[in-house]
């Protein structure tokens, strides 16, 4: 006796060749395919918009690597490299108001960057609890003072009858809260499932508790970028060292680079170099640029991922 095996039909497209997973979406009907000079022309915008970005970068590095000669016979900024040298950045970075100035901005984005991510999510947390005491009253409060601010004065006046002048408390407490990275942590936070958090709070956790093995996890794309504001803020500000700090010897890297620019004085140690003839003075400032921007260049492609996640959907939510 012969047992017929009965075969299921295929479901409809099983058959049917995948799509690769580099292909190209589907373009929607009513977009007209892109023809060649319009594809050459959007090359053609690319190319030149970074090429616009890397050239003077590509001058300022080499300019910093170029021996004192290359730079007289070029008359200035080098563009094409010819005698290379490390002259300068071992000079800049061999002891001195240069080298200090790297360590005080190291330290004070380090600590600033904490201490200003710690208050942020903190705050933003309490904020975004309904049944927090006080919460609105607050919240409209620090929103007020993105519109009205007291002024230069009065921040001067406050910050001198607190003892911070020539401390390098100056350079954090002053600017250390942003209310629109609070507001856009709180966005985040309230987009969080309720019922993730009742449940621990069922379990007996604290709010603490709740922040740190909860919220905090579910939010890493948001709180990386905005770590990174505050870096990139730490790094590059020059006005409050400006205003609060005397000592010459506690400046940060980017009041030098301005000292540099201005061609007021060439940083301690340096003078004998560039009086030899050893060293040019435009070789030095180069230098001090490249390594005010090096931080920012490098930390910049990592955080680059969670912009997306993390700004747009913390402004979106809530």
């Amino acid at each position: 006796m012969t047992t017929r095996v009965l075969e299921r039909p295929a479901p409809p497209g099983r058959g049917a060749a995948r799509p690769s997973r580099w292909a190209a979406p589907a373009r929607p009907v009513w977009e007209e395919p892109p023809t060649r000079a319009g594809l050459a022309a959007k090359g053609t915008l690319l190319v030149l918009a970074c090429l616009a970005v890397l050239f003077p970068l590509w001058i300022v590095v080499v300019t910093s690597l170029s021996t004192k000669q290359a730079i007289t016979e070029a008359g200035g900024l080098v563009i094409v490299p010819g005698d290379l040298t490390l002259i300068a950045y071992r000079e800049l970075l061999g002891g001195g108001q240069v080298t200090r100035a790297v360590l005080v901005s190291l330290g004070v984005t380090l600590a600033g960057t904490l201490f200003s991510t710690t208050v942020s999510v903190l705050c933003a947390y309490g904020l975004s609890r309904p049944g927090s005491v006080g919460h609105r009253f607050i919240l409209f409060t620090l929103m007020g003072t993105m519109f009205f601010g007291a002024g230069l004065i009065p921040t001067y006046l406050l910050v001198q009858t607190l003892g911070l002048t020539d401390t390098y408390l100056a350079l954090i407490l002053p600017s250390a809260v942003s209310v629109f990275n609070i507001l856009v942590l709180r966005a985040f936070f309230m987009g969080i499932s309720p019922e993730l958090v009742d449940s621990a709070r069922i379990d007996g956790a604290g709010d603490l508790r709740i922040l740190w093995t909860i919220v905090m996890p579910l939010s890493r794309a948001v709180i990386a970028v905005i770590t990174l504001f505050y870096a990139v803020g730490y790094w590059s500000a020059w006005f409050n060292a400006s205003l609060y700090l005397n000592d010459q010897t506690m400046m940060p890297l980017q009041n030098v680079l301005i000292q540099l620019a201005q061609k007021q004085e060439i940083p301690v140690g340096l003078g004998q170099a560039v009086k030899a003839g050893n060293l040019s003075g435009l070789a030095v400032q180069m230098a001090v640029m490249v390594l005010a921007l090096l931080p920012v260049a490098v930390l910049s492609p990592f955080v680059q991922k969670h912009f997306k996640k993390g700004m747009l959907t913390g402004a979106v939510k809530g």
